[in-house]
């Protein structure tokens, strides 16, 4: 891996880090009103419930690709990888409750709720594939997970993006619905194309 690669490996698991203790301020104070929940009516007990998974998620999900886990007779990834991955079915499962309520309308719910979905499905499709011994396959899988755990990065990075600019803000939160997971998935995609040609 190239320096400027491991830059922005260490980046990205520093941005994680930072948006996960940030977002564990809610499991310290959960709110107590849909109003205190981003005004989600289904925001209590479902946004603690998503943020604990997705804390999770984003705390171990940076590690998993590190090539020192995944040696030795019972490498520390097959525990940290499990946990990943439960954290992403828990944070995506209550991510498909509370998409629904979304204060940002239809087109809001659409998008987180599609996210929720597909993060889910990859994530089961990775831990199958690791469970039959289809290693190489599994990896694949989990490369499009990580893309679509950091969606919590990327929405957070266009968030302040437009406030800053003065953007109107709920046209540009309904489309940040699809932005902050879409674009990661297509890259995850080419990334695996580019990679799978060069074997």
């Amino acid at each position: 891996m190239s320096w400027r690669a491991r830059l922005a490996w260490i980046l990205i698991g520093l941005l994680c880090l930072g948006i996960a203790a940030y977002s564990a301020r809610y499991l310290l104070h959960p709110p107590q009103t849909p109003a205190q929940a981003l005004g989600n009516p289904r925001g209590v007990p479902w946004l603690v419930v998503h943020i604990a998974g997705s804390v999770v998620a984003l705390a171990l999900g940076s590690l998993q690709f590190v090539p020192a886990l995944r040696r030795g007779a019972t490498p520390p990834h097959r525990w940290t990888g499990r946990l990943y991955v439960l954290g992403c079915l828990v944070g995506g499962g209550a991510g498909l409750v509370l998409a629904p309520g979304s204060s940002a309308g239809p087109s809001a719910s659409a998008g987180f709720g599609l996210l929720a979905v597909i993060w889910i499905a990859v994530n089961l499709l990775g831990w199958r594939a690791a469970m039959q011994g289809r290693f190489a396959e599994h990896r694949r899988w989990m490369i499009r997970s990580w893309a679509l755990t950091l969606a919590a990065v990327t929405l957070r990075l266009y968030l302040p993006l437009v406030m800053a600019l003065d953007l109107p803000f709920l046209p540009w939160y309904r489309a940040i619905s699809f932005l902050a997971w879409v674009p990661n998935l297509v890259a995850a995609e080419l990334w695996l194309r580019r990679r799978g040609r060069r074997a």
